[in-house]
């Protein structure tokens, strides 16, 4: 499954572009954020997203869940929000 990372800095309608984009090609995709501002911004996107891919018939379910990402060899806990179409 594609993963997206997404952070506070992160624009939300380009973030939703690559959603639709990818949910398009691969039928699925997972965002994942780290902190509060880049969880904001990764709601967001699904939103808008939701928008774009509307008018194909598609609606989308978002299913939230921790997950343990390295980086700069430190584990961190992320949230991963997978978009999926109903």
């Amino acid at each position: 499954m594609e993963a997206l990372k997404v952070s506070a800095k992160s624009n939300p309608n380009a973030v939703a572009g690559a959603i639709a984009g990818v949910l398009r090609e691969k039928g699925s995709v997972e965002i994942q954020a780290i902190g509060a501002g880049a969880l904001n911004q990764s709601i967001k996107a699904v939103a808008i997203a939701r928008g774009f891919v509307a008018p194909a018939g598609m609606d989308l379910i978002c299913i939230p869940a921790f997950t343990d990402i390295m980086i700069d060899g430190e584990e961190r806990t992320a949230i991963k929000l997978i978009v999926e179409p109903r």
